[in-house]
């Protein structure tokens, strides 16, 4: 059975709960272990949401799904490529992502988030699972024209640390099973991306273990799963939506 989990702000203090329907039953504690019901019933409307958790850091792949690979000619890696989302760059369902400061085409990139429930340093892949908490929908915004600009460096960090290129949510689900998932990415209403979790080159369990090995990945962290073919550009203006199945609709504008 899923659960639905969000973080908000309400009457000027940051809360936590389960969402049910158009209602939120409030808990207090630590959602990643021990919490308790409070009781009060709040209504949606009248919360604002946060990102489903506060990460430490959120990692996301490159090159991991087979479709988006072959589309472009990519070699299968022997390990996952990864890069750091910067904390500048983190931003709740329904907020605005902020056109840069530069010149640039900037495009989206629909993804699922794997949202870290118990701190992981050199798991084992069997036991991966035991470590996360959840899943989100995320949104790793890009400058596509910085990544290669300089010949000499690939401006990963930068094209990707803007202020408010890391939408995520707009909640954290608990008990789904990643690889039947599938992630759908609205531009204006139409779908530009539609694809399946289980065409990732590695899996969740593969990721979560692999990157615990390189780092130690705290309760609340996000792995941005990679994305495949159908990235395109925002412009001003734009509303874009990530939508996954079990765990909702993330839509941010572009302005």
């Amino acid at each position: 059975m899923s659960t639905a989990w969000i973080r908000f702000e309400h009457a000027g203090k940051t809360g936590f709960g389960i969402l049910d329907g158009e209602q939120v039953h409030e808990y207090v504690g630590d959602m990643f272990a021990a919490c308790d019901k409070t009781g009060q019933v709040l209504a949606l409307k009248d919360l604002t949401l946060l990102t489903p958790s506060a990460p430490t850091k959120v990692i996301a792949l490159w090159n991991n799904f087979h479709a988006l690979g072959a589309k472009l000619n990519l070699p299968v890696p022997a390990e996952p490529l990864y890069l750091l989302k910067a904390p500048n760059s983190y931003l709740a369902s329904g907020q605005t992502i902020r056109v840069p400061r530069c010149d640039g085409k900037v495009v989206f990139e629909g993804e699922l988030g794997i949202v870290i429930g118990k701190t992981a340093s050199g798991v084992p892949e069997a036991s991966a699972l035991d470590h996360v908490f959840g899943y989100t929908c995320a949104n790793d915004v890009t400058v596509a024209d910085i990544l290669h600009r300089d010949a000499s460096f690939a401006q990963w960090a930068r094209a990707k640390g803007f202020d408010t290129f890391c939408p995520m949510g707009p909640a954290v689900v608990t008990g789904l099973d990643p690889s039947i998932l599938q992630v759908r990415t609205l531009l204006d209403g139409q779908v530009r991306q539609d694809y399946p979790i289980s065409d990732m080159r590695f899996s969740v369990q593969q990721l979560v273990s692999l990157i615990s090995f390189d780092m130690t990945l705290n309760p609340g962290d996000v792995i941005l799963c990679g994305t495949s073919v159908g990235v395109g550009s925002m412009k001003p203006g734009s509303v874009i939506e990530v939508e996954i199945g079990g765990i909702g609709r993330l839509s941010n504008c572009y302005g």
